[in-house]
């Protein structure tokens, strides 16, 4: 029972991980051409980074826009959560060091992934909606629903949401005696949220009868207001204002990327899949959520999910799956056409699955998954397992025919006579599968899941020839003297049945 339960908590993929782990630091310094950001932010972060425990190597980029990655890859078996806290850590030491516009606009540290497991793309019925329309939908209205799917692990938006655009004018600017980074310093003043605080309240006299908080103006919202920040004013009252040497406009954050499905505008949200989750149910959870999400869109947004690898992972398991099935029908009807019995056959046919139900509780307990390397384990492991359960049932009906003895008697008498060869026979087994389990580096990825899914079923295989399939040998079979064959007593069982007593 243990076994079955533990199959439905496993985890579904069609490969386990293979590549060490790693993780993605991006960064972002606007108006920064590719060496600036290498020789101001790249340089120092990886300086710093250089001391994690487990660091294996990193590997780095810097964009001519301004943004910048890190990737750091881990020894294999190193705690991916715990490594991101090492990394943030050492981060939060040396944000003193990097550019304030950095530090600004963030550093994220993402568990990087090999790739998406499916991309959610918002189009316009219409027309009318262009991309970045569409990506403000998606960034302020879908994709915080979709982190909180369980087992998700991150979503990228493929697009970008609304930003306040300034456009400078280089002649105009020159023509006041302006510099952009004038403008920009007025800006952050007076685009700013300050606490205005509170007028009567403690200390005050006694007299005081009124209690009232200031409300200072908030952050700007539209364009008229950026256009009327003051960016110069001279004694005679005259003033330039941002409008003056500016084109305002609400745009998009980022126009780096540009996304389209089937020739038509649309913001995409890429599912990246959690550590340890299950692909299908995660699948299952994003189409839910969007479903329960899709009647608070605006009637001219669509949704659909052009990109899903779950039916690539769902098929090479049901393929798996189907050869199992069809390894364990030959099984057993070789069993019957050779031992001529269908008592004997329905042995192997109740312990194999058991002993398959075992292997998934070992799994479960050593973190692994189900995937197309772990189910070829089992067919493989199918001819192992009931060679144990052949060679306890053909010990009992040899002992029966020779002696005479009953099913429990020659059950006994057949158990100690074999258990030290079955012992013997698992050991030998697992001392050929289990070494590939200590194999290093991407190799022992492979093979690791592998290998621990054939011990353990061969494991759970010698117990049950040790305890279960003695005992349905002295339940089900039936005495048998030289000579005769289970026909023969099935032939004698029906006459008595029609004799009367």
């Amino acid at each position: 029972m243990s076994g079955f339960i533990a199959l439905r908590q496993l985890p579904i993929e069609q490969y386990p991980e293979v590549a060490p782990p790693s993780l993605s630091i991006s960064v972002v310094y606007p108006g920064a051409d590719a060496a600036t950001l290498e020789q101001n932010v790249i340089q120092l972060i990886e300086q710093q980074l250089n001391g994690i425990e487990g660091f294996l190597y990193m590997s780095s980029s810097s964009q001519s826009n301004g943004t910048g990655s890190i990737t750091l890859t881990f020894e294999a078996g190193t705690d991916i959560d715990i490594a991101q806290t090492d990394v943030q850590n050492s981060l939060s030491t040396i944000e003193a060091r990097l550019p304030s516009d950095v530090t600004q606009q963030g550093i994220q540290v993402r568990q990087a992934t090999s790739g998406f497991l499916q991309i959610v793309a918002l189009t316009s019925k219409s027309g009318d909606l262009d991309s970045t329309d569409l990506g403000n939908i998606a960034s302020t209205q879908i994709i915080d629903e979709l982190r909180r799917v369980n087992g998700v692990g991150d979503v990228t938006l493929l697009g970008s949401e609304y930003a306040m655009r300034v456009w400078l004018d280089p002649e105009r600017l020159a023509s006041f005696k302006l510099t952009p980074s004038t403008v920009l310093a007025a800006i952050r003043e007076q685009n700013s949220q300050t606490a205005g605080g509170s007028l009567g309240a403690l200390p005050v006299l006694e007299d005081t009868q009124i209690n009232a908080t200031i409300t200072t103006q908030s952050r700007f919202t539209t364009t008229k207001q950026f256009e009327e920040i003051i960016l110069l004013a001279e004694t005679g009252g005259a003033t330039v204002r941002l409008g003056d040497v500016a084109r305002v406009e609400i745009g998009a954050q980022s126009y780096s990327t540009s996304t389209t499905l089937n020739g038509q505008p649309m913001a995409g949200m890429a599912i990246q899949l959690g550590t340890g989750a299950n692909a299908l149910s995660v699948a299952e959870g994003v189409e839910a959520r969007m479903q329960a999400i899709n009647s608070s869109l605006p009637e001219d947004v669509n949704w659909s999910i052009p990109y899903d690898t779950t039916p690539f992972i769902t098929i090479s398991i049901e393929e798996v799956v189907t050869t199992l099935i069809e390894a364990m029908v030959l099984v057993f009807l070789v069993m019957f056409l050779f031992l001529q019995s269908w008592r004997a056959t329905l042995i192997p046919t109740l312990v194999v699955p058991i002993a398959l139900a075992g292997a998934c509780l070992g799994l479960w307990m050593f973190g692994f998954s189900i995937n197309v390397l772990t189910l070829f384990g089992m067919v493989l492991a199918i001819g192992i397992l009931v060679d144990d359960a052949i060679i306890v049932i053909e010990n009992v009906e040899r002992i029966m025919r020779e002696e005479g003895l009953g099913p429990v008697e020659a059950s006994r008498k057949a158990m100690d006579q074999i258990t030290g060869a079955i012992i013997g026979i698992t050991l030998v087994l697992v001392a050929v599968f289990l070494p590939m389990a200590f194999f290093p580096g991407s190799t022992g990825g492979i093979y690791r899941q592998f290998s621990v899914t054939l011990a353990v079923s061969i494991l759970f295989s010698a117990l049950m020839a040790l305890t279960l399939t003695p005992a349905l040998c002295a339940t089900l079979l039936k005495p048998i003297r030289d000579g005769e064959t289970e026909s023969d007593l099935d032939a004698v069982e029906a006459i008595r049945k029609k004799i009367p007593a």
